[in-house]
């Protein structure tokens, strides 16, 4: 007669991966695209309040002669000026200034890339 083995079979060891792979993918990648469409939002955030609170108030020191930029690239300290989604940054000022009070805006249209919409990401909010 044979001896008995101990161990797993191949096939268990296939069943065990699988299960975890369903694990992972119902409960851990769910979580991780939620921590990175949280992220794009941040940049995007971060990257409206430097155009209004830092690059335009220094291009506006250099330029005092000019009311508002030509456009959003000659503001910006960095190349970049499209959004985490491929959408360029809106650029707000003078008579298409948001509101009586600020004389300078940026804004993100989102991850949607339509203006007015609930997840625009705006720079005097």
């Amino acid at each position: 007669m044979r001896k008995r083995q101990r161990g797993m079979t191949l096939l268990e060891i296939m069943i065990v991966l699988a299960i975890l792979a369903l694990v992972m993918g119902l409960v851990v990648g769910p979580k991780v695209y939620q921590h990175y469409r949280d992220s794009e939002r941040e940049v995007a955030r971060l990257a409206v309040h430097r155009y209004a609170d830092q690059d335009f108030p220094t291009w506006a020191m250099q330029h005092p002669s000019e009311q508002c930029p030509a456009d959003l690239a000659t503001v910006s300290a960095s190349e970049r000026t499209t959004d985490p989604w491929g959408t360029p940054y809106q650029m707000y000022c003078g008579q298409a200034a948001p509101r009586p009070d600020v004389a300078f805006g940026a804004a993100s249209f989102g991850d949607d890339r339509r203006e007015a919409t609930p997840d625009d990401i705006r720079s005097w909010e």
